[in-house]
């Protein structure tokens, strides 16, 4: 099992001037520490514009940030949008070069097309083409990062002539390829793609087995075509996370930040009206939170358990799956436990999160570090390096099955333009 930190950057009204600045400090904090400890990655996501969900629009300076204070913790893009409005392919192979040399060959990519309405429209994507310009902007940036030189591209929404990227990675054909998860059928998709699946849905170890299996046999059957030049199979979940020695003092330190996660993902996805530069999440987070069951013990509708709507029974196990990764070393060890055994690869924390306390999360990941890391980092490269035997036939015939570029573009010339 591997353990990550995954950094939305959230920040809950109301500010003070500095709030953004110590923000981002605090989190390279964590990540120090995280590093110290032998916690093995460190995601980033990018959003844009959704205040207090996300201050997270430039995860690339911050991951860069990240890399100067670090030696061995892997640096992980989670996600990076790929629409070309948002990030045009070249610029996004040149910063995940650039940070893939100074970190040492540490750097992970993930991708997706992204989803808000409020971030969609701001760019002017469509939702209805984002995830096909997703994966032409993918095979792209995949392709710039490994050919020299790149041959060119000619597609449907992007357009980019034959040239040399500079500079090239220092992890070859490219670094390891994720994609966003959020439902069964995405994580088909990132198994046919060959990519790795960064599960976002807070799933039970039980749930998770089902994804698990079906993102396996996706990956070593006939339908897996992958997207760039090598296979990352890795399946990943992530968890609100707090850890103290007493179960009631992790819960009044790190519930009350997972349920305002929850909130405000709901506010920005699902149902809330948002009014830029004016809405507080946080304020409505505080009047509406028990209308929807983020109260320290869930309760549900009134009326016989048989007769409650699947609606109610699914709201009632993601609530209560919040709390899944806060508790004491022994609860948190025996949640991993069961996550391993349903296969899982990678558990991602969310630790910055609503209002939790820097010095608290610190405390956290020294516990883990101290009481629960010592059981599961010995075994882990054994682990990666069985599973890669394992799918290794598997592998290398989706690997003959990727379309090849064999475009010959030894006579392109490009000559000086000369001006008056």
């Amino acid at each position: 099992m591997r353990f990550g930190l995954i950094y939305h950057h959230q920040l809950p009204r109301p500010w003070q001037q500095d709030s953004e600045e110590r923000m981002f400090n605090e989190a390279l904090d964590q990540i120090e520490l995280a590093d110290r400890l032998g916690l093995d990655y460190a995601w980033a996501t990018e959003h844009h514009f959704l205040e207090e969900y996300s201050h997270s629009g430039a995860p690339e300076v911050f991951l860069g940030a990240a890399a100067a204070r670090t030696r061995s913790i892997r640096l992980a893009h989670g996600i990076v949008q790929l629409p070309s409005a948002v990030n045009h392919p070249v610029r996004v192979a040149e910063r995940l070069a650039t940070l893939d040399l100074i970190s040492g060959g540490r750097v992970d990519f993930g991708s997706g097309a992204g989803s808000s309405q409020l971030e969609l429209a701001a760019f002017g994507v469509d939702r209805a083409t984002k995830k096909d310009e997703w994966a032409e902007s993918l095979e792209v940036v995949t392709r710039l990062l490994s050919e020299e030189p790149f041959a060119g591209h000619k597609g449907r929404f992007t357009e980019v002539p034959p040239r040399n990227l500079l500079p090239k990675p220092k992890q070859t054909p490219h670094p390891p390829l994720w994609l966003a998860c959020s439902a069964r059928t995405t994580i088909e998709d990132a198994a046919r793609a060959g990519l790795g699946a960064l599960s976002f849905s807070f799933v039970s170890p039980e749930e998770a087995k089902g994804w698990v299996d079906t993102y396996y046999d996706t990956l070593q059957s006939e339908q897996c075509l992958p997207i760039g030049r090598a296979v990352n199979p890795n399946f990943s979940v992530v968890l609100p996370f707090m850890c103290h020695q007493d179960e009631e003092t992790a819960l009044d330190r790190g519930l009350e930040g997972a349920h305002f996660f929850s909130y405000a993902l709901m506010h920005y996805y699902i149902s809330g009206e948002h009014k830029p530069g004016r809405t507080s999440v946080w304020e409505e987070f505080q009047k509406n939170r028990a209308s929807v069951g983020l109260v320290r013990e869930p309760v549900a509708p009134a009326g016989d358990d048989a007769e409650q709507s699947e609606d109610v029974k699914n709201m009632l196990e993601q609530i209560t799956s919040l709390r899944r990764g806060i508790g004491t070393p022994e609860q948190i060890t025996d949640m991993i436990r069961r996550y391993e055994a349903a296969g899982v690869d990678q558990i991602i924390f969310s630790v910055q999160i609503g209002k939790n306390r820097h010095e608290h999360i610190m405390e956290s990941l020294e516990l883990f570090g101290a009481e629960v890391l010592p059981e599961f980092a010995p075994h882990r490269d054994a682990v990666d390096e069985a599973r890669r035997e394992r799918l290794a036939p598997a592998v290398e015939a989706a690997l003959a099955r990727r379309k090849q570029h064999t475009e010959d573009v030894a006579d392109y010339v490009i000559a000086p333009e000369l001006r008056a």
